[in-house]
């Protein structure tokens, strides 16, 4: 399936029981995803630390959306089923690694989706992240107050 020497994260793992597996990073957050296709007679859920969507972001409307935005993108909305670790960042750095590891796992059961996902920005691992306090400074960039005497 993989060519030898490709470590693009195209290739996506799916094991025997049919669950894609992909980690979603975002600033500290790191995600671990598992996703599958839920059977017809059953309801598709998410599942975030052994939690409802729900109950893990409680009213912050804003992250659950952006967790299942990339179901809402491609109109799978229902097809599958998740279960994620995250841990790590803030709430929104953890809304959006679950999204980043969501959007990867999918391309693996369905390649076709790739596409539309891409050009949505949910493939691409977002790198910015905080900047380091620097020594002798008050913060990253801000600077201690110069005195003359």
């Amino acid at each position: 399936m993989r060519p030898p020497g490709d470590t693009s994260r195209k290739w996506v793992k799916v094991d025997e029981l049919g669950r894609a597996y992909a980690t979603g990073r975002r600033k500290t957050a790191v995600a671990r995803v598992w996703i599958w296709p839920t059977k017809e007679d059953k309801l598709a859920e998410v599942r975030i630390n052994r939690k409802s969507l729900s109950s893990f972001f409680g009213g912050h409307w804003v992250h659950r959306h952006t967790v299942l935005a990339p179901f809402f993108e491609t109109a799978t909305a229902g097809r599958f089923s998740v279960m994620a670790t995250v841990k790590g960042g803030g709430i929104s750095g953890q809304a959006e690694a679950v999204r980043h590891g969501i959007a990867t796992a999918m391309q693996g059961l369905d390649a076709s989706l790739r596409p539309v996902l891409k050009s949505a920005g949910f493939m691409t691992r977002d790198a910015r992240v905080r900047e380091r306090k620097k020594p002798g400074q008050k913060g990253a960039r801000k600077k201690f107050a110069w005195v003359k005497r």
